[in-house]
């Protein structure tokens, strides 16, 4: 005879008041059902792949998989430092900049502390606040009618938000799910906002594809407030999302208190050894940036001529407005073997969220919206 058990009953109450991450349909099962035929478009990867000199990194070092992994990440961060012009010292690996916006909250944020992020910014956000039992403060974000960033951050509404006891501000520039960004000038302005001793994390998760005039990134700002984080990660221009890489740039001081809480070994060999490889190949980064904006252009237009409205984006995926609940426009789609990603998670239900997959999967997406 069972015994009647439930542990929600014990979990606390930030972990209460969460739902489990929703990864959308199953991949590996439709893959097997429907074969190349499957146009995958709904988890922003690259379709261009990974650069070769990454693949061939990576199977280099599968010979010695049975060995730890370097703890400190010491190849990829002097890489890292040549490449972007920042102190080693500044610079965390993690599993995916997921892993690093949850180690900030649970080393800064706390009870009497809260985290502010904006209505619509990353989902991870939230669940970071959560997890380090710190009260999350969701700033309304812009309108949808607002004429450069349709419900992108509210810069003005966030800084106001901020209060002496504010420990982290989360802001994603470029935003996801929007595809909304805000200029550098924007940024510096809402650093010289906020108090010093606030941390305000920059997700630069799609850097590499932005091209918008103003907008480069918030690592030109660091020497002059070093409060400013910016997190960026291996999966989407660098194709390497199955290897779970990611880092953040900071202050060393702020480096430094990661480094007392960041799980030992959190980056495996292969991923390290792939990203650095794949950060030294800059012509097939400038490959994936060209195709990315081309394709991406071009899409656009064509869901715009077919009566669409398609949210501006400096990334690899499009928010369109389908005019009504998108249930009905996703699930059509899934049964033509086109997936994409429903935004009603984010309270966005009139929405999906497309990828910019290779040419071939995003005709097959018109055909079947024709």
């Amino acid at each position: 005879m069972s015994v009647a058990f439930d542990a929600a009953a014990l979990a606390n109450r930030a972990t209460s008041a969460l739902r489990a991450y929703d990864p959308g349909h199953d991949l590996p099962a439709l893959r097997l059902r429907y074969g190349g035929v499957l146009s995958e478009l709904g988890s922003n990867e690259n379709p261009l792949g990974p650069s070769p000199r990454a693949m061939e990194a990576a199977s280099a070092v599968l010979a010695d998989v049975w060995r730890y992994p370097d703890p400190l990440g010491a190849s990829l961060k002097q890489a890292l430092s040549s490449e972007l012009g920042v102190p080693v010292a500044g610079i965390t690996l993690g599993n995916g900049s997921h892993e690093l916006l949850m180690l900030l909250a649970q080393c800064f944020a706390d009870a009497e502390h809260p985290v502010v992020h904006s209505q619509y910014g990353f989902a991870v956000f939230p669940i970071a606040a959560a997890a380090a039992g710190a009260p999350a403060i969701r700033v309304p974000a812009l309108p949808a009618d607002d004429e450069v960033a349709p419900y992108g951050h509210d810069l003005d509404a966030i800084a106001s938000a901020v209060t002496a006891s504010t420990r982290l501000v989360y802001l994603a520039n470029p935003n996801n799910p929007t595809g909304t960004w805000f200029t550098d000038a924007a940024l510096e302005d809402f650093l010289a906002r906020v108090p010093t001793d606030t941390l305000v994390v920059v997700d630069e998760a799609y850097h590499e594809y932005v091209d918008a005039a103003g907008l480069s990134t918030g690592l030109h700002l660091l020497d002059r407030y070093p409060n400013l984080i910016v997190t960026r990660t291996f999966s989407k221009a660098y194709a390497l999302a199955g290897l779970r890489i990611g880092y953040m740039v900071s202050h060393p001081s702020v480096a430094a208190v990661c480094e007392r809480l960041r799980e030992s070994f959190n980056v495996n060999a292969v991923a390290l050894a792939a990203a650095e490889a794949a950060l030294g190949d800059h012509e097939h980064r400038a490959r994936v940036r060209e195709v990315n904006a081309r394709d991406r252009e071009w899409f656009a237009e064509a869901l715009r001529a077919r009566g669409l409205r398609v949210l501006p984006s400096q990334t690899n995926f499009v928010l369109v407005d389908t005019g009504g609940d998108a249930t009905a426009f996703e699930q059509h789609l899934f049964e033509c073997a086109v997936i994409v990603r429903p935004m009603g998670g984010y309270g966005l239900s009139h929405t999906v969220r497309i990828s910019i997959g290779s040419r071939d999967e995003l005709q097959r997406l018109l055909e079947n919206l024709s």
